[in-house]
Formats: C-alpha cells, sequence, structure tokens
C-alpha cells in the first residue's frame, strides 16, 4: 500500500548525523556500528532505499534548527542567524536529492496530482516526494525570511519545539505567544500555510488556533489519555483539531506510544512494545472523532532515535507496510485503512492547495 510519512527529518539526519541515506541501512548501520556520538548509531530505521522498498513514497520532511538564549540548557543554535544557516543547509541537501533524482519537492497541488500518478507507475528509481516543513520557527529571523522560506517551498510550520522558542512556547515549556508568535501566524496566514500544531504546550496550543485561520494538522503526535505527557494531545485538543478538519499523524517514538517508557534506558525487548500497539492511539483518536478521516502516520522514526526506541518488531521504515493488517485485525474497513496510510493527509493537501 502507498504511504504518506507525514514526519521525517531526514535533512537533519543527513547533515547533523552525517548519514548518507541514499546507501542501504545495512551500510548505513556499518558505517556507524563504531560511533558513540548519538544515542541511535547503527541503530538508524530510515533511508531512501528502505522508503522506496516500502512504498513510502511522499513525505513531510523538516528543516530544524532551535535557537537557545544564554541559560536555556537544551542544544542548539546561539544565534536565530545561526539556525537559519543551519536550514539553509539543510535545504541545500534536498536540492542536491532533487538534482540525483531521488526526491523531488512538491509544493502544490498539480505537483501532488503528478507525482501520485508518478508512483502508480513506479519504477525502482521512482523519487520520492517531500513536502517542506519548518520544525521549530526559531530559525525565522524576521518575517522577510518567512516569505523567503515560502519562495523556497516552505509550505508548512510548526512554531515552536522543546522548550521556550522565540514565536511560541513547546513541550516541557509552558505560556502563550509572544507578540511575534501572533505576527508569525497572520504572515502564514497571508502566505496560505500549514500550521503544524505538534510540539505547542497548551497555552500556546490553545492561542494559536484562536489566531490562526488556515489550515492546522499536527504532523506527529499521539494521545495524552493514553501516555500521560504534555507532548501528546488531550482528548479537547483532539476534539478540536477534528472540528477544524485537521489530521494527527501517529507517532512510532516508544516513550509516545507506551507509557513509562525511559529514554536510554528501557528498550522495547524489556517492554515487548510491538508495532500493533500504535493501534491503540489511531483507535483513539477514530472513536473520538467518529470516524477515520483524522488520523494518519507520522512516524518521527528518524528524530533522534532508532531500533533502541522503536517498535521492537520493526527493523527499518519499510515495515510500515505490517500496519494495514494490524489495522484491519483491528476491526478497519479496507477504506478506512487506505485513509490512515495515505488518505487522509492526501485529501487535506488537495483542500489546502485548493
Amino acid at each position: 500500500m502507498f504511504v504518506l510519512d507525514a514526519h521525517l527529518d531526514l535533512s537533519m539526519n543527513a547533515i547533523e548525523w552525517n548519514r548518507d541515506l541514499t546507501r542501504s541501512i545495512t551500510g548505513i548501520r556499518e558505517r556507524e556500528k563504531a560511533l558513540r556520538d548519538k544515542p541511535d548509531r547503527g541503530r538508524g530505521t530510515v533511508c531512501l532505499p528502505e522508503m522506496r522498498r516500502g512504498n513510502i513514497g511522499l513525505c513531510v520532511a523538516t528543516q530544524i534548527a532551535r535557537y537557545v538564549a544564554p541559560g536555556n540548557p537544551l542544544p542548539g543554535w546561539h544565534s536565530p542567524e545561526q539556525a537559519w544557516a543551519q536550514t539553509q543547509g539543510q535545504l541545500a541537501w534536498y536540492r542536491a536529492m532533487e538534482e540525483r533524482g531521488e526526491m523531488i519537492q512538491i509544493t502544490n497541488a498539480l505537483a501532488l496530482k503528478k507525482h501520485l500518478q508518478l508512483w502508480q507507475e513506479q519504477s525502482q528509481n521512482t523519487p520520492i516526494g517531500y513536502i517542506l516543513s519548518l520544525e521549530g520557527a526559531d530559525s525565522i529571523v524576521t518575517l522577510a525570511h518567512l516569505e523567503r522560506s515560502y519562495a523556497q517551498g516552505l509550505r508548512a510550520l510548526g512554531p515552536a519545539h522543546y522548550g521556550p522558542g522565540r514565536y511560541a512556547n513547546g513541550t516541557d515549556a509552558t505560556g502563550g505567544l509572544p507578540a511575534g508568535g501572533r505576527e508569525l501566524l497572520a504572515e502564514m496566514d497571508r502566505l496560505g500555510m500549514i500550521l503544524d500544531a505538534t510540539h505547542l504546550c497548551d497555552d500556546s496550543f490553545w492561542e494559536a488556533l484562536d489566531h490562526f485561520r488556515g489550515p492546522v494538522w499536527a504532523s506527529h503526535n499521539n494521545c495524552r489519555a493514553l501516555v500521560p505527557h504534555n507532548r501528546q494531545f488531550s482528548d479537547e485538543q483532539i476534539k478540536v483539531l477534528v472540528q477544524r478538519g485537521a489530521v494527527i499523524g501517529a507517532a512510532l517514538d516508544a516513550w509516545m506510544i507506551i507509557p513509562g517508557w525511559i529514554r536510554g534506558q528501557t528498550t522495547p525487548e524489556f517492554t515487548g512494545l510491538k508495532l500493533e500497539k500504535i493501534i491503540d492511539h489511531i483507535d483513539h483518536v477514530c472513536q473520538l472523532a467518529g470516524n477515520s478521516h483524522h488520523i494518519g502516520i507520522g512516524t518521527d522514526l528518524d528524530g533522534g532515535y532508532g531500533r533502541e526506541q522503536s517498535p521492537g518488531d520493526l527493523d527499518t521504515i519499510a515495515d510500515l507496510q505490517m500496519l494495514p493488517d494490524l489495522l484491519e485485525a483491528r476491526g478497519y474497513k479496507p477504506d478506512d485503512v487506505k485513509r490512515i496510510m495515505h488518505g487522509n493527509f492526501i485529501r487535506f493537501l488537495k483542500e489546502a492547495w485548493s
């Protein structure tokens, strides 16, 4: 089945992790097996060949670079200009992949239609489509930089990531939008961009939805009712997103799937975590919505972790092809499965770009 993955940090892996994502997953793991600078070294699950093997022909791919003010203990860049430069390096990698024929940027409804037709007739070397998204807006030095990014193909933006941000407060932080955040949302509205509600703390989430009038999605988010943490959405938040026509991408980061996971200590083998547990989150959203129209897949499988923090029966991203059978076993009909695997996000994009 064709798969749309609504959240992958491909360029971060290429630039900061120094991974050649055009290589096989075996080759990438082998080259990293002696490295210890990242927790997922030698255990990555994402590369372009594995995406093709898993029929993941379209993704939302990020730029990401956090600004950290003095005293902020999170890793990041010491000025917005440095963060901007980092995202421009990431963009250069996407452009290089386009030049190689590995990827193709999708920016409008016509390009989306052509790409989906291309994958219906796919060959071994069909380029993977990507919709460019910015995870955390710290690198937007001025609103003129946002317009420049839009011209570069940026179509979705999440104002915050972890901690306090320049335009919004994110995971593990509190507080609403500063004045600059409201101005950012107004400019996004003018440009016709998609607001990614993922990572917004509760205060910023509610204020952002009050101020933003355009299309909203949540690229990679699970349910607080199942895993109690501010990173997840409450039932009230999910219901409001459904009312706004949003689609929520189910994330495969293990600590977001089951409660009690301690990053760096808990393992899939210890918990017995399997891919079927993400169906609990998918089903919870469907029950709240009353239908299967507002849930999709947003794995975040390359978001700074690998097999050590993924479901134990997932070796690579190609194993997303196990999800249709798991959904059918839970009682979902074929049309529901297609919506979840790709249809809902594709419908959302067509409507947003109409």
